[in-house]
């Protein structure tokens, strides 16, 4: 079953990031194996990382063996759904820390996967506890 790739992971590789490409580009390179998909979301988010070129977004996963077209389906709505509302609550409480929609569409869409390969672990966990999460920890 494949993982599923954050935005951050992606744009450390793609401007070879001092403190977080390599060990981003590792990740990548160690899960290849298992396969690996980006979220619909993902492929909008990197629109500005290779300004609105789209061809250019694509050759480059396609270069890094990383699959952008996986559908966005019911399960990931449900799931969305069900992430929005805990995450609201937890806003409300203050027990989350203010996150984009994007992230709790990323996160959701990776339970429908292995799991979720990011550099910000503790921004999905506390969303989504069962979640299989690898982070990158650089040294």
């Amino acid at each position: 079953m494949r993982w599923v790739v954050d935005t951050c992971i992606i744009i450390d590789v793609l401007d070879a990031d001092p403190q977080f490409g390599l060990e981003s580009a590792n990740l990548v390179d160690r899960y290849q194996c298992d396969g690996l998909v980006i979220c619909p979301i993902t492929f909008i988010e990197l629109a500005p990382a290779f300004e609105g070129n789209m061809e250019q977004a694509k050759f480059f996963l396609k270069q890094i063996n990383i699959d952008y077209l996986a559908e966005w389906n019911w399960i990931d709505t449900k799931n969305t759904f069900e992430a929005w509302n805990i995450y609201v609550e937890g806003k409300r409480n203050g027990s989350i820390n203010k996150r984009p929609i994007a992230d709790i569409q990323i996160g959701a869409f990776a339970k429908r996967f292995k799991g979720l390969i990011t550099r910000n672990a503790r921004d999905f966990s506390t969303v989504f506890p069962d979640l299989n999460i690898i982070s990158n920890k650089p040294k």
